[in-house]
């Protein structure tokens, strides 16, 4: 017998109606329409950046607003199969609409997923670094992994990722590493990543084969547009230049290309080696300075709100956000929202939706009851 998908079909319809509110898409809708008319002015390509800015706030509305007509159309193709396979009693085309619901309740819940990013710069890219906490060499070693886990997350969504600095470390992994990862949604998703990572299994490099804990901080900044003011004295910097290194410390430029910016009054050290040339290094970790001393102020500026409307006990459960477990079980779990697998390699291999998705619905969920009470 054939089952009749129509009740679950209409359900979904309803949730693509609400998205179409909540997503402000006719709002959209008239922004992109200002935007390519503006383009089409005389003169508009007089100001390159300006113009770029511009091109590109119009091509992420107009991938948005493509991506929710899509989905509207393919809800009216299952439908329309749905009820020719009721009524006609179509076996082939019945095995179908099963297989259309669940990739467009997917594609939903990706819609949904989107407006939760209502953030300065949610939309935009995303700089990463990966640091060594506790642990030694073992901790240079889950550098790399991380470093590794979050190329295949970037590859899983089809994100650009530029690296900047990875050098190897004295014996295993690596001594650190910065990325930028662009793409839609790059920092959103990303800032769920923000925190200390630990990791417990057995030590590689223990010839005991003991159990080793072992730490790695991930920070996770946003890359500022162009027209982002943060004031930089250039007496303030001092820059150094370097030979850039490969595996086993190995130069990989014959010239000293690699480039070091220390912040002297935040003491906020940049590193960048991974470009042709100094030019670029130097530009790619101004890149850098420029979000973290942005970063920097806006927190100043949080804790004197905070001096001022008295203490706030933060909803997090402390800087630690996720245990890696592979010994003597294997087992990922995130503190903050209790998300939890024992497919360890694909989590490693960078299947971290179920995490990212979990952690911005409770934090949407947190803000919405502090909002409220």
């Amino acid at each position: 017998m054939i089952e009749d998908l129509t009740e679950q079909l209409k359900a979904l319809e309803n949730r693509i109606s609400d998205a179409e509110g909540y997503l402000y898409l006719d709002q959209k809708r008239s922004k992109l329409n200002e935007l390519e008319a503006l383009s089409l002015q005389p003169g508009f390509w007089d100001d390159q950046q300006r113009a770029q800015q511009v091109s590109k706030q119009a091509s992420d509305l107009r991938s948005e607003l493509t991506e929710f007509d899509s989905v509207r159309t393919a809800l009216e193709d299952a439908l329309v199969a749905n009820e020719l396979a009721v009524l006609d009693g179509d076996e082939s085309l019945a095995a179908e609409v099963p297989l259309a619901l669940k990739e467009l309740n997917q594609r939903v819940d990706a819609l949904e997923l989107s407006s939760w990013f209502s953030g300065e710069f949610d939309g935009g890219d995303a700089i990463i670094n990966i640091n060594p906490g506790q642990g030694g060499l073992e901790a240079q070693d889950w550098t790399d992994m991380l470093f590794k886990m979050y190329l295949g997350y970037a590859q899983r969504n089809r994100w650009k990722v530029e690296v900047l600095d990875a050098p190897p470390g004295e014996v295993i992994g690596l001594d650190h590493a910065t990325f930028i990862v662009s793409g839609r949604n790059a920092y959103g998703m990303l800032s769920a990543e923000q925190g200390v990572h630990r990791l417990v299994r057995i030590s590689p490099t223990d010839e005991k084969k003991r159990r080793q804990t072992t730490f790695a901080g991930v920070e996770v900044l946003p890359v500022l547009p162009d027209d982002i003011e943060v004031e930089i004295n250039p007496a303030d910097l001092r820059i150094d230049v370097y030979r850039s290194s490969g595996p086993g410390g190995q130069s990989v430029n014959t010239t000293d290309s690699a480039v070091r910016i220390t912040h002297v009054p935040t003491n906020t050290v940049v590193t960048c080696q991974n470009e042709k040339s100094q030019l670029q290094n130097k530009e790619a970790a101004m890149k850098i300075l420029k979000a973290r001393l942005y970063e920097l102020e806006q927190a100043k500026r949080e804790a004197e709100l905070e001096e001022l409307r008295g203490p706030r006990h933060d909803a997090s459960w402390g800087n630690q956000i996720r245990n890696y477990v592979l010994y003597p079980y294997q087992m990922v779990k995130d503190v903050r929202t209790g998300v939890e697998t024992g497919n360890v390699d694909a989590v490693l291999d960078g299947d971290l939706d179920q995490f990212v998705i979990a952690f911005h619905r409770w934090r949407t969920e947190q803000e919405g009851a502090a909002a409220n009470g």
